[in-house]
């Protein structure tokens, strides 16, 4: 984000104001190719002021020239072949406040003569070939307020390297060799406010790492190795305002690290391997105005209450995530201040209303560069609050009909109430190979209108729902499949089946473990469990891992009506109901799992002859349960029955006051028996 940035160097802003004002000649006995003038200058503390400049960059000299002005206040060497400077040389120069000494050959800071230069603010010693800094580094220069040692070949900083400079407001360390941070180092520099140490191969931060930095207001961890930052890794920073962590290994928000600075302003977490911005990662951080989460590869969703009680966040930028199809409808929740909202060039379907509502100050929302779908889940973008960032770019992509179309010329009629779930292809990889004991995620979202469930079936047919598993497997709320520690048995097909009242969206997973995978699904078997004269139960195996399976049955009597049913993924039994006693029945399993042939399997089943008298199974049950309850409560009972024809309708009327009147089929030939109760008030 190259706000945040802007914000994290401001350094760059006062040079940049500085080469934007006019030089005056500085009419002194200039060194030959050197330029004298009177340019701009900002001081480390940002006060503006003129400095008399001699420009002697890119000369390819060896040694500084002589006789200088003496009245020489910035002195440019940037990019020559200088490799010492000779202790005293430059002691005539009372006035020299900034010296560049970038781009040359310098390896050893023992080759600086700077010692009796005591009003030196500003030291450039970037881009050089500098290997360590030894105690006491750089004598003499108390005043010094900053130091630029980026883009050498450091790899050792003695633990006292920068003592005697403890008026040092700037240490750029950024882009050296080293693997690790030394708190010693800030011991000797209570006023440091910027510090940038990133672009070094460190990869962890040791708890209280930066202590001794009360004063620092910004720090730069960018282009490091840190996979996780420890809890109290931040303890101590009590003024930071801006804290960058771009380009690292993190795949989760270092959330207890960040409560450590409650006065943060600016945080960019671009660029990381982030896969879910989680419950509660962005919590409580009561001054936080600006956050940066682009360019994460990884990243698939922002689930629920994600960002919670962010009173003073103005922007949010979540741009170039080229996975990023699911922001949870309550995803933000108390951003009251909240006026900028960059959502551009993700996987994002839509962005549901809900979320949208819940920013009453929202002005500008950028969602273009995403494949919009333009139904029921965005209706709101019809006279919607926020104003479109490149509404011209701002397209739907679904349905067919609609592609290419811009979202605001939709008109709202055409967009339907509700919508079938659709699961991005982008949430959902095709394939992922795993190790045995690997912790594996899957991630599956989907929005639509009623809101749909997200569940995952496994390989072997067993039906996973949210909050539900056996501690090893579990599937939160968004759709995250987590299996803890997966076994080689584990591998195979893992189907997401996201649905709601209108239909249901599937996606497959095939997962591999030690690069192995079953070479084919197991031959489906239908079998027969138990057998009665009106229904029959059946069970099959393996267990079914598709939601488009169907089962159908017929009996093999003249004009017996065809039976189907549609299975839902993760059952393993299902019970036919409403046959024929003494029948014949044929039923067949049509199963066709995601990128898998169909399979097909079939069973025959003759249903028992019927008990005269006996009721079907369960309803015999319910009569006797009926009635011990109405007997319990004191009411008195009376029951009756008779014979009616096979053509009489089923009936539940009330007779007298209280009466209830229930009918059942009674075996055989469909005859009904009719049982009459006489309720008191009370019901059961």
């Amino acid at each position: 984000m190259r706000g945040l940035q802007a914000q994290l160097l401001l350094l760059l802003w006062g040079a940049a104001a500085a080469s934007a004002m006019p030089t005056v000649p500085w009419r002194v006995a200039c060194p030959p190719r050197c330029l004298c003038q009177i340019r701009p200058w900002y001081t480390p503390r940002s006060s503006y002021r003129e400095a008399a400049t001699v420009d002697c960059n890119d000369l390819f000299i060896t040694s500084v020239p002589p006789e200088l002005p003496e009245g020489t206040q910035t002195l440019l060497l940037q990019s020559n072949n200088i490799a010492r400077l000779e202790q005293g040389e430059l002691g005539y120069l009372r006035n020299l406040s900034e010296l560049d000494l970038s781009q040359n050959s310098f390896s050893d800071v023992r080759d600086f003569g700077l010692g009796d230069v005591p009003q030196l603010l500003s030291l450039h010693l970037e881009e050089n070939q500098l290997s360590e800094l030894p105690d006491s580094s750089f004598p003499g220069l108390g005043n010094l307020q900053e130091l630029y040692l980026n883009h050498n070949r450091i790899r050792s900083i003695a633990p006292r390297a920068f003592a005697g400079l403890g008026g040092l407001l700037r240490l750029h360390l950024n882009s050296n060799l080293l693997r690790t941070l030394d708190s010693r180092w800030f011991q000797t520099l209570p006023s440091l406010e910027i510090l940038m140490v990133g672009g070094n191969k460190v990869d962890a931060i040791p708890d209280m790492n930066f202590r001794p930095l009360s004063n620092l207001r910004s720090l730069v961890l960018a282009g490091m190795q840190l996979r996780e930052i420890s809890d109290y890794a931040l303890e101590g920073l009590r003024s930071l305002e801006s804290l960058s962590f771009y380009d690292n290994k993190l795949a989760d928000v270092p959330k207890r690290a960040l409560q450590q600075v409650p006065g943060l302003k600016f945080l960019d977490l671009n660029k990381n391997p982030l896969r879910r911005v989680k419950q509660s990662d962005f919590t409580n951080m009561l001054h936080l105005k600006e956050l940066g989460l682009n360019n994460m590869d990884e990243l698939v969703s922002i689930d629920q209450f994600a960002l919670i009680n962010l009173p003073e966040l103005t922007k949010l930028d979540v741009t170039n995530n080229p996975k990023l199809s699911f922001i949870h409808p309550k995803a933000f929740r108390h951003l009251p201040r909240l006026e900028t909202l960059m959502l551009n060039n993700n996987a994002l379907s839509a962005l549901h209303r809900q979320t949208v509502e819940s920013l009453p100050n929202l002005r500008e929302i950028g969602i273009h560069g995403n494949p919009l779908r333009c139904d029921c889940v965005i209706r709101w973008v019809n006279g919607s609050r926020p104003r479109f960032i490149e509404p011209q770019s701002t397209l739907c992509a679904e349905p067919p009909e609609l592609r290419r179309r811009r979202v605001r010329d939709v008109p709202f009629r055409e967009m339907t109430e509700r919508c079938l779930p659709l699961i991005s292809a982008r949430s959902v990889p095709p394939s992922l190979d795993a190790e045995v004991g690997d912790d594996v995620e899957l991630h599956c979202r989907a929005l639509a209108e009623p809101e749909p469930e997200v569940y995952w079936v496994t390989p072997a047919g067993v039906k996973l729902l949210p909050f539900g598993g056996d501690g090893r497997l579990k599937v939160h709320s968004e759709g995250t499949l987590e299996i803890r520690g997966i076994q080689a048995g584990e591998a195979g097909l893992y189907t997401c089946v996201a649905h709601n009242l209108l239909g249901a969206d599937t996606r497959g997973v095939r997962v591999s473990v030690n690069r192995s995978f079953p070479l084919g699904p197991a031959e489906l078997e239908l079998l027969v469990v138990d057998v009665w004269p009106h229904r029959v139960l059946l069970a099959w195996r393996p267990g079914l891992n598709a939601v488009s399976s169907n089962l159908t049955w017929a009996g093999s009597a003249p004009g017996s009506r065809l039976g189907s049913a549609r299975i839902p993924a993760g059952t393993h039994s299902f019970n036919v109901t409403r046959l024929r006693p003494d029948t014949e029945y044929r039923a067949c399993l049509r199963v066709a799992p995601p990128a898998s042939p169909v399979r097909v399997a079939c069973v025959t089943a003759r249903t028992k002859e019927a008990t005269r008298g006996a009721l079907p199974w369960g309803q015999g049950t319910l009569v006797t349960a009926l009635l011990l309850c109405l007997l319990l409560l004191g009411v008195a009972a009376r029951a009756g029955s008779r014979r009616e024809s096979p053509g009489s309708r089923r009936e539940s009327s009330p007779g007298a006051a209280g009466a209830v009147r229930v009918v059942y089929p009674v075996q055989p030939r469909g005859h009904l028996l009719t049982v009459e109760v006489q309720a008191a008030p009370l019901e059961c």
